[in-house]
């Protein structure tokens, strides 16, 4: 389900992006005849992902080209793991070379360093989330690549539930409207179905937001201490969500104060690429 249209219009973009009126250098110098066999492969140990990906870049530039996924994405790499292997054309291999390899480089950044967060709060019983915090276009692929990384999403998109914001909550104290009585009207103007979640930054906030039955707080930048309390406060009546400022430096102290999610908008807007090299070989 991965190679949606959505993902298909993707990989059509970013090949014309790169491509535009065509490879100039490929045409000029590399006979059309010409065959090759080439391997995508890390030169960092890391978690693939952007594979299934990178071989339909292979297969949308040229239909004739013989692509092998020897990895599936989520696997673990060392340095000289082999992903994919692709042979035909060899002027098509160098053409879809640099779009393939910036899916996976990108992707599988993504999913290493959200293994790394999910191995730092390991055995707290706290689940690391993702955010909206996403390259513009491409936030399906940045999510799949959180779950390849043993991660999971937050909502995909503003329709996927309520989450009252610190400017959702000035524009509306301007009105007169209490902290309460903001969760009470999302419940009664949206669905069913949606649930209703809080950022706040005091224990007091807390307390008037799940007495108006709030399902979700986001306890934002609050120190492990204060989140510990807030548990405390909490008393298992709504999924508490700690978030701001959390690095690897501070995630466990936070998953050890008794959240149960933990979302990090760094898995996504800051992973660094994962290095991964194409090696061709030409045959005669």
């Amino acid at each position: 389900m991965l190679l949606t249209p959505e993902v298909h219009d993707l990989i059509d973009r970013a090949l014309q992006e790169d491509l535009g009126i065509g490879d100039a250098t490929t045409s000029a110098l590399v006979p059309p005849d010409l065959q090759a066999s080439a391997t995508l492969f890390a030169k960092q140990p890391g978690v693939l992902c952007g594979v299934e990906v990178a071989a339909a870049v292979f297969r949308r530039v040229d239909p004739s080209l013989l692509v092998e996924q020897v990895l599936r994405d989520g696997d673990v790499m060392e340095r000289g793991s082999v992903a994919l292997r692709a042979g035909g054309s060899a002027a098509s291999l160098l053409t879809a070379e640099r779009t393939a390899i910036n899916f996976m480089q990108h992707l599988s950044g993504v999913a290493t360093l959200t293994a790394t967060y999910v191995e730092a709060v390991k055995g707290t019983g706290a689940t690391l989330i993702d955010t909206r915090k996403t390259i513009p276009g491409l936030r399906s692929l940045e999510k799949y690549a959180v779950r390849c990384g043993g991660g999971h999403n937050h909502r995909q998109n503003l329709g996927d539930g309520v989450l009252i914001k610190d400017n959702h909550i000035a524009a509306l104290k301007l009105q007169g409207v209490s902290l309460g009585d903001m969760v009470r009207m999302a419940h009664a103007r949206a669905s069913h179905t949606i649930k209703v979640e809080v950022e706040v930054t005091t224990l007091e906030e807390a307390e008037e937001a799940l007495d108006a039955g709030a399902q979700l707080l986001l306890l934002d930048n609050m120190p492990a201490e204060l989140m510990g309390r807030a548990v405390e406060l909490n008393r298992g009546r709504a999924l508490l969500e700690a978030s701001g400022g959390i690095n690897l430096d501070t995630v466990r102290a936070a998953a050890e104060s008794g959240v149960d999610l933990i979302s990090v908008g760094a898995l996504t807007h800051s992973a660094p690429a994962l290095d991964i090299s194409m090696d061709v070989s030409y045959l005669g």
